[in-house]
């Protein structure tokens, strides 16, 4: 047993653990109930709760969740449209989320096929100090996908 000022106690009864629990006026809480005997210590289970939610709190407080932002654009876009979507998409990698780019074909723009790998090409090269490619332009159907990813930290 274990008390209240993180003192060792012994071995006690289960009776004498809890009038002492009483004693001190806060909670017995069995700490390693697979141990030989079980190990329970005096404490305020509640101010002992909060404490671990606080910690949590903290952690959580920490992390960044990596979102998947999407972009959508044609094959026939202008430039001054291209380097606004490009603006965006550097914000999005900046906060480190991932960035989808999907280019959306009507009609017979598939027949051109040179005409929108340029786009992408100056896609690339327009985030290349901010993103890596995490996954190579792929053409699904009438739609060509690519995945950047923002760059690790130095």
């Amino acid at each position: 047993m274990i008390g209240p000022n993180s003192e060792q106690l012994g071995v006690v009864s289960i009776q004498r653990a809890l009038e002492l629990a009483n004693e001190y006026e806060l909670d017995l809480v069995e700490v390693a109930p697979t141990a030989t005997p079980p190990v329970c210590r005096i404490i305020d289970f509640s101010k002992y709760k909060y404490d671990q939610e606080k910690k949590e709190r903290k952690v959580k407080k920490h992390q960044h969740v990596t979102h998947l932002k999407q972009i959508r654009i044609k094959p026939h876009i202008g430039d001054h449209d291209l380097d606004i979507k490009m603006k965006q998409t550097i914000v999005f990698l900046s906060k480190r989320d991932k960035v989808k780019i999907n280019m959306v074909f009507q009609g017979r723009e598939m027949s051109f096929k040179d005409q929108w790998k340029a786009v992408l090409e100056k896609i690339i090269t327009k985030t290349a100090e901010h993103a890596v490619i995490e996954k190579e332009p792929l053409a699904e159907g009438r739609i060509v996908s690519l995945v950047l990813a923002p760059k690790a930290d130095k």
